[in-house]
């Protein structure tokens, strides 16, 4: 197999991250968390783990995705969110995209609800991608390293990172889709209301292509009621 580092980008989310370590089969990957300074509450979390690389970068899921891939030794990169686990069979789909020409790949976004919304959403998120081959983040993005070198890795803004890195490994070469799914926690739709996030989600991207700045965007996005990051949690293992 080829070798794979998953880089795990966190911020105040300890609980989640320790759900996707338990529940995903790594396959022997290197496995990279990158979390802040200020993030104590991961101590116990890193003591029982000492299989994982540990790093710290400034707060923003940019910088921690590329100091994650600047200590990354895999050929490939697999970037995961906290709260999303990895299908069975993962590491397939990139051992196939390597055999292939494609630069980076993704796999199919599902969330873990049973609602209707979920799957409304699922099918939006398909569409998106067959029509502009488009997937965001939560779709457990991977990309060869050499290439995500040259580009410079993501760009350092605040918002809209993975849709401008994919954006630009699209002139690069061919995006691998794996029809594996990749489970994602559905508790920011329900915390938010579904209808509501999904129609921030359609403004945002709007606005960016429309020429609205990443910054601007964020400004935004709090103005129209983001809700700020949890407090530290309390985690017993």
């Amino acid at each position: 197999m080829v070798p794979v580092s998953v880089i795990i980008p966190v911020y105040f989310d300890t609980e989640a991250l320790q759900r996707t370590l338990q529940l995903t089969g790594w396959a022997d990957a290197e496995i990279i968390v990158v979390a802040t300074a200020e993030d104590t509450a991961l101590s116990p979390l890193r003591t029982a783990r000492p299989d994982i690389v540990w790093l710290e970068a400034p707060r923003g899921r940019a910088r921690q995705m590329n100091a994650g891939a600047a200590a990354a030794r895999g050929e490939w990169l697999l970037f995961l969110h906290a709260d999303s686990r990895l299908p069975d069979g993962w590491r397939g789909a990139i051992d196939e995209a390597q055999r292939g020409s494609s630069v980076a790949g993704c796999y199919r976004f599902t969330l873990e609800s049973a609602s209707v919304f979920a799957r409304i959403i699922e099918l939006g998120v398909r569409l998106r991608v067959a029509l502009f081959s488009l997937p965001y983040g939560d779709q457990a993005l991977f990309v060869r390293r050499r290439r995500f070198e040259a580009a410079g890795g993501f760009a350092e803004i605040p918002i809209m990172e993975d849709v401008d890195f994919v954006r630009r490994m699209r002139r690069e070469g061919a995006l691998f889709r794996s029809p594996l799914p990749v489970l994602t926690s559905a508790r920011r739709w329900e915390r938010d209301g579904w209808i509501a996030r999904t129609a921030r989600h359609l403004f945002l991207i709007t606005l960016y292509f429309c020429g609205v700045t990443p910054a601007r965007l964020l400004r935004l996005d709090r103005a129209r009621g983001r809700h700020p990051a949890p407090s530290p949690p309390r985690m017993s293992l």
